[in-house]
């Protein structure tokens, strides 16, 4: 069996011509490959020997930066790009230029618990992506802590849960952009791809095209 493993903190992105998983599990198959989003205890409960693998909760074979680098080469970026990858407890980007590595950062501290902090509150007040929309209004924040401290000062002070937490989620896109020195033009990677209220407030500041979930995996192949 092949099997191509980027194992996050909440959850896992799979890629596999072998059919492994239920089909709830199964975003596509293209190419003759499955794609499959799960969560990750289930990897650890079925103790899954993945051919290559990247990701906090493996036992990776492949460094996060290389992944990313190679799967986003796949997918017809500029030869001058910066790729980022936001997910639940770190942030990362890859700079191109002239079609080769010119720089990167990985922050595993202060953008730690963003998407994570994002689904408890969500799944706290009870709320879907699709009530949140870009706010003008942001709060500066570099850690999921201090982030849930301002939301629910503002929500004690009236403010609907749904405001407050756009207000987070816009400013999650802007430290992620500056993280990311600024560029006028990202290629997003990861999980806030799917988050309209994290694209449009990222857009705010720059350019913004979408790679999907399974760009680290791609990077695996």
């Amino acid at each position: 069996m092949t099997l191509y493993l980027d194992a996050g903190t909440t959850y896992s992105k799979i890629i596999s011509k072998d059919k492994i998983f239920d089909d709830k599990f199964c975003l596509k198959n293209f190419d003759g490959k499955n794609y499959y989003i799960l969560p990750s205890k289930i990897i650890k409960e079925q103790n899954i020997k993945p051919t290559r693998s990247c990701g906090h909760m493996a036992d990776a074979s492949e460094n996060e930066i290389i992944a990313l680098a190679n799967g986003a080469k796949k997918m017809n970026i500029d030869n001058n790009a910066t790729v980022l990858d936001l997910g639940s407890r770190d942030a990362k980007w890859i700079n191109f230029k002239n079609g080769k590595f010119h720089d990167m950062d990985w922050n595993t501290s202060c953008a730690s618990s963003t998407g994570a902090t994002v689904e408890m509150l969500m799944k706290f007040y009870d709320i879907n992506y699709d009530d949140l929309s870009f706010n003008e209004e942001k709060f500066v924040v570099t850690c999921g802590i201090f982030g849930m401290e301002k939301i629910m000062d503002s929500i004690s002070n009236g403010e609907k849960p749904q405001t407050a937490i756009s207000k987070f989620i816009h400013g999650i896109a802007y430290n992620a952009w500056n993280f990311a020195k600024r560029p006028d033009k990202i290629y997003l990677s990861g999980g806030f791809c799917q988050n309209k209220c994290l694209v449009d407030s990222l857009e705010n500041y720059c350019e913004v095209v979408p790679l999907g979930r399974f760009v680290l995996c791609e990077g695996l192949i």
